[in-house]
């Protein structure tokens, strides 16, 4: 055989003993996650996540079948002689970081509503002039009496808060379950 057919024959051949197509890959661990390693990796990592989010589901579950209630501090909002008819104050419940707001809206009638709107939770305000809990946002408005959207994007009622009157002081008792 020619030199010339001993190089063509050299150039051709597997440089390697394997029996892959991926011989000239010279790096280690260059193929250790193919394809397959890397659905069966999604695939399990899928699983752990599937699974993980069980227990609040059953917590969910629970409170969704059992309807039960779930106990509320009573906290003092304002006196009566501090929020004239068409005000509004704002106030705290029920944590710290929740923030609602308490409509004097005629004599003897208060309603609150945590003032977090349901489109995206920007803050709601009170117009005296139009009667209307507004959210600035994207333009939507909540009946005051009902906290539900009579304008703009939400299609939720805003969350009610429970209210108690006692001896001149108005209280926020606990917050009305969301009903369809």
């Amino acid at each position: 055989m020619s030199e010339d057919m001993k190089d063509v024959n050299r150039k051709a051949t597997v440089p390697y003993d394997e029996d892959n197509y991926t011989h000239n890959i010279h790096k280690d661990n260059e193929r250790k996650l193919d394809r397959r390693s890397f659905l069966k990796t999604m695939a399990g990592a899928a699983g752990v996540f599937a699974i993980s989010t069980l227990p609040w589901g059953a917590i969910a579950a629970k409170h969704l079948v059992n309807g039960d209630k779930r106990i509320y501090p009573k906290n003092k909002i304002t006196a009566l002689t501090d929020i004239p008819v068409g005000e509004a104050v704002e106030f705290a419940y029920p944590g710290e970081h929740d923030t609602a707001l308490l409509v004097h809206i005629e004599e003897g009638t208060f309603k609150a509503y945590q003032n977090a709107c349901t489109h995206l939770k920007c803050p709601v305000f009170w117009s005296k002039e139009k009667s209307e809990l507004v959210c600035p946002c994207h333009h939507g408005l909540f009946d005051v009496h009902t906290g539900k959207p009579v304008a703009g994007p939400p299609k939720r009622p805003l969350p009610e808060i429970e209210l108690a009157v006692e001896k001149g002081t108005v209280y926020a008792t606990g917050v009305k379950r969301y009903e369809t």
